[in-house]
């Protein structure tokens, strides 16, 4: 599904003649022409439907950050649903003796998701983040096989790949929005982290995710307005189209998009131009001079490009990846059959934290080193062995050359160069776990197996019986989804949103009155959570915490609050034993009823989960602060703690309270 694909790209877009793309090339077909599928000539009112729940769900997703929050995976999900729903409903009611074979592409990745499922059932500590991770590689894979099998007709790839253009164009339109009226605005009423200040990111949280989407789209549209034969229409607009895009993808000052696009076009040449071996060298150095030129205007140009690129030079590279590359890759070592199980980097990193970086990672920053670290060389084999034994036929195959309003195959090549540069930049990020942007991904590699290899041709496969089992499949999907899927993504954005409010109720320092109102909402969202999701270990943990927060507002429940929190945190523990927060959970709600030994415990466990932890380390001073027979063990746990994060102002509030109890009278 990517690298390989290069040498194949440039049999996917073919000519149909000059006079046919005069006759039929009016409106926007004919900006982004599409090759026309022999099993599909026409689309049918069912491949429109499908068609049209595919554009609408990228939009949705892209549109509201991509889908890292749980609450548009809800809607994104359900979405995902009725379109397998209607995936099967459409063969179910295609004619008796009319139906047609999946392409094989699809089947290829079937292993990997049934793979990864027995991994989260049986290998992952984090099973409800492994459910989360599973999710996002199924409905990957969904879009790939639906687009691949029912997306068939001229006109309806055609949309969906002019759909997928118009809402990277908004995306850009809110990158500028954000670069040049507003740099602290985001999507859903979200403020952007100081971090990424000066940098755009669109309709995403994170300006490298904005970059990952243009990336796949910038080549195509480039290629679109210089090939031969195009109107001036269709140099104008998608001209008009690239600019744009690529002054979206200046304003991410994304290095990793950068460097990846610029090899990628240094190297297109040797690839796809004509001629001999020297011609091509040339016409790469030539490729390469002029993104050199691009890159130095940029560099000299704009402030806070000079400062992206000096930092890496200052940093050889880079500085904090490298930290969480060398964490997945020993997870990895650990188990390299199996991996640390689905979902688990950020857990499992914690045994392999150095010190002095206390950041909270999620996910490695290079998904092949993610995808190792989680489902190790098994399920690495099995999704991206899968990916170049698909590329690998994609090459061999020799797809018959139909033309179709291009006087050149450049698009396909194009197209995949986008997802060659996208392939490079998940050395350095985390796109996959990205919905939107895995479904961008997987949508584009589909439009290019299915022309490059073609395939599902017509058969009289459909019978009574194939249509009552479809039928029965759709209904299958439909249920699974109301009771398994949607409560899943609803208790997590209850769970979500209550630890929001209290992460800002620690930020803001609000009155006790407004305190109390926002735990009680907090309560009710974390109680409802568990109740909807039972097996979503961090939702039973946020209310341990809640209930250890109320003390404040109420410390003459404190025995009462502690043995409510530790019967939420024993919950949590015994759906994951390896989380550290879970047992700090538990130790405070041990010593809020007095149990101080058995808090030790607790805190002690902790440690040994995660020993670099500045987080851990506080928690274990104050605990050994509450004994008046420990304060040198305090001191020193603090100091350890301020050793690890030397700006840790908790810390350092607590030496002073112990230093001043030490000399008190």
């Amino acid at each position: 599904m990517q690298g390989a694909l290069l040498a194949e790209g440039a049999v996917f877009f073919w000519e149909r003649g000059s006079a046919s793309a005069k006759s039929r090339g009016r409106g926007f077909a004919r900006v982004f022409p599409m090759p026309t599928e022999s099993t599909s000539a026409r689309a049918s009112a069912w491949e429109w439907f499908m068609t049209a729940l595919v554009g609408a769900n990228l939009a949705w997703t892209t549109l509201c950050l991509g889908g890292f929050r749980p609450e548009t995976m809800i809607v994104t999900s359900a979405l995902n649903a009725l379109l397998l729903a209607a995936h099967f409903s459409g063969r179910a009611l295609a004619p008796v003796g009319k139906g047609w074979r999946f392409h094989p592409a699809g089947w290829w990745l079937l292993p990997f998701l049934a793979y990864a499922a027995a991994n989260v059932l049986w290998v992952t500590p984090v099973p409800w983040l492994g459910w989360r991770d599973w999710l996002g590689w199924a409905q990957m894979i969904l879009i790939f096989w639906v687009v691949l099998n029912d997306v068939r007709a001229r006109q309806t790839r055609t949309v969906v790949l002019g759909g997928l253009v118009a809402v990277a164009f908004a995306a850009v339109m809110l990158a500028c929005y954000q670069r040049f009226v507003r740099p602290d605005w985001m999507m859903l009423g979200r403020t952007q982290v100081e971090q990424f200040i000066g940098r755009s990111s669109g309709s995403f949280g994170i300006p490298n995710s904005l970059a990952a989407l243009l990336l796949l789209l910038i080549p195509a549209l480039g290629a679109l307005t210089l090939r031969r034969g195009a109107s001036a229409v269709q140099r104008v607009l998608c001209g008009y189209l690239t600019l744009t895009l690529a002054l979206g993808l200046v304003l991410t000052i994304s290095r990793g998009a950068w460097l990846a696009l610029a090899l990628v076009l240094a190297l297109w040449p040797v690839f796809a131009a004509r001629g001999s071996g020297w011609r091509r060298a040339g016409l790469a150095g030539l490729a390469a001079l002029g993104v050199l030129a691009m890159v130095g205007a940029l560099y000299f140009s704009l402030p806070k490009v000079r400062e992206r690129f000096l930092i890496m030079k200052a940093d050889a590279g880079e500085k904090t990846r490298p930290i969480m590359w060398r964490g997945a890759w020993q997870i990895f070592r650990a188990q390299p059959v199996v991996g640390g199980g689905a979902g688990s980097f950020n857990v499992r990193f914690e045994k392999f934290r150095p010190e002095r970086y206390q950041d909270e990672p999620l996910w490695a920053h290079n998904d092949y080193l993610n995808t190792l670290s989680d489902y190790g060389a098994a399920g690495f084999g099995l999704f991206f062995g899968a990916a170049l034994v698909i590329a690998g036929r994609c090459v061999r195959a020799h797809a018959p050359r139909r033309r179709d309003g291009l006087d050149h195959p450049i698009l396909a090549g194009a197209l995949t160069a986008g997802l060659v540069a996208f392939g490079l930049q998940l050395l350095v990020d985390f796109h996959f776990k990205i919905p939107a942007l895995a479904m961008a991904f997987a949508l584009i590699a589909a439009l290019l197996v299915q022309r490059a290899w073609p395939a599902g041709e017509p058969v009289g496969a459909i019978t009574s019986g194939s249509r009552a089992r479809n039928f029965g499949l759709a209904a299958a999907v439909l249920v699974a989804a109301g009771i398994y899927v949607l409560p899943f993504y609803r208790g997590e954005s209850l769970r979500y949103a209550a630890r929001q409010a209290i992460n800002r109720m620690a930020a803001d320092e609000p009155d006790r009155a407004e305190q109390r109102a926002i735990l009680a909402r907090a309560r009710a969202d974390l109680t409802r959570a568990v109740e909807i999701s039972p097996g979503n270990a961090q939702a039973w943990a946020d209310l341990a915490y809640i209930s250890t927060l109320w003390t404040h507002l109420e410390p003459v429940r404190s025995v009462e609050l502690g043995r409510e929190a530790e019967r939420a945190a024993d919950r949590a523990l015994t759906l994951a034993l390896i989380v550290p927060e879970f047992w700090l959970r538990r130790g405070v709600a041990l010593d809020l009823q007095g149990r101080w030994s058995d808090a030790g415990e607790a805190f002690v466990t902790a440690i040994r989960l995660a020993p670099a932890s500045a987080n851990v380390w506080f928690y274990h001073a104050f605990h050994l602060g509450l004994n008046p027979s420990t304060p040198e063990l305090a001191d020193a746990a603090a100091a350890f703690c301020l050793r690890l994060d030397p700006g840790n102002k908790q810390a350092q509030n607590l030496r002073q309270r112990l230093a001043t109890s030490r000399h008190a009278p």
